[in-house]
Order: structure tokens, then sequence, then C-alpha cells
């Protein structure tokens, strides 16, 4: 089997794969198609909604533990979009039971499903904030996103046929035309925690 059979192959097991990918059982059902800048504005109490984004705080009580979060559009997987032009507004997220700050830290995407029940006033530097309140039941931590830089062709290359190591001039010895002088760059790997 050639490697660029083997590569193609891969390459079209990932595509299916992704292309199958579905939302995670605990986050699946019906949701009412509303953010929560619309929620904010009109009144929307006992809609049952699913929401996502970026954990800014987590407070637990004595008897339930409250998610602040950046409100981000969701995914085809309910997965928040990374995209940081992109928000929903600001939305308060509480649940029955502890759940560890430290676990849930500010930046970490969640996803979760429940019910409006009106706003909590949060001062968000000197301006009053007026957050949806969702009384949830699912919270979903997703992991943590790895980041390939430019993989496999180096930084600011994504193109097989163009890039620092094959086209125009790269040839075995040097000369003009298209050659096969392809040497593998070194992968990047950056992980955010």
């Amino acid at each position: 089997m050639s490697p660029l059979f083997r590569i193609l192959s891969l390459a079209a097991v990932g595509t299916l794969m992704a292309a199958c990918a579905t939302v995670p059982q605990p986050l699946q059902g019906n949701y009412a198609n509303i953010s929560s800048l619309n929620a904010q504005q009109a009144p929307a109490n006992g809609t049952q909604v699913r929401w996502g984004g970026d954990i800014i705080s987590t407070e637990p009580g004595q008897q339930s533990t409250c998610f602040y979060v950046l409100g981000r559009p969701l995914d085809s997987q309910a997965r928040p979009v990374r995209d940081n032009n992109n928000s929903q507004g600001r939305f308060v997220a509480c649940r029955s039971g502890f759940y560890d700050p430290e676990v849930f830290k500010p930046g970490r995407e969640i996803t979760v499903t429940g019910t409006i029940q009106g706003t909590m006033t949060r001062k968000v530097g000197d301006y009053d904030y007026a957050y949806p309140r969702v009384e949830t039941n699912v919270v979903y931590l997703w992991p943590k996103r790895q980041i390939y830089a430019g993989y496999p062709y180096g930084p600011g290359w994504y193109d097989p046929f163009w890039g620092p190591y094959w086209g125009p001039g790269w040839g075995w010895g040097g000369g003009w035309g298209w050659g096969g002088g392809w040497y593998a760059p070194p992968v990047i790997v950056v992980r955010h925690r």
C-alpha cells in the first residue's frame, strides 16, 4: 500500500467520523432557539434551553453552585464555538451540589441544559448586568482543546503542494521547477491548560 493511499484513507476516515459526530447523550433533546441576549431583554421564564460558553467564574454555595458564563453559539455537537467576536451575552447557570472551582476554571468550555428562571443582577465593572438565570439539570464540561499549529507543514503553511519544502524552485538539486525536496518540519503542539 502506498504512503499516499494510507494518508488519503486516514483523511477519509477522519472526515467520516467528524461527519458522524453527534451531540453527547446528556445534552440531547429539543430546546428553544433563544439566546441569553434575547432572554435578558424579554421574559422567557420556564423556557427549556441548551446554552454554552466559556466559564467566567464558578461560585459554590451551601446548596448549589453557580457558573457565570460568557455565552457562545453552539456547533453541531452542542459545543461552544471558539470565536472571540461572537458572544451571545452572559448568563448564570446554577445546579444543586458542589462543583470544584479548580476543575471548572475560568476559560473552560461548558454546555448546560435547563430552564430559564428570571435574571440576576451583578456588577461587571461599574455596570449592573442582568444575567439570565438557568436552573440546570445538566452541566457538561468539555475536554480542553488541542491546537496543532500548521501540522504537518509548519506554521503558516497548510497546502501540501505549496509551501516551504515543496513548490516552484524546490527540486532535488535546488534547480527551478516542481520537485520532491519535501522535508517534514517538526510538529509544534500547543496545549492550553
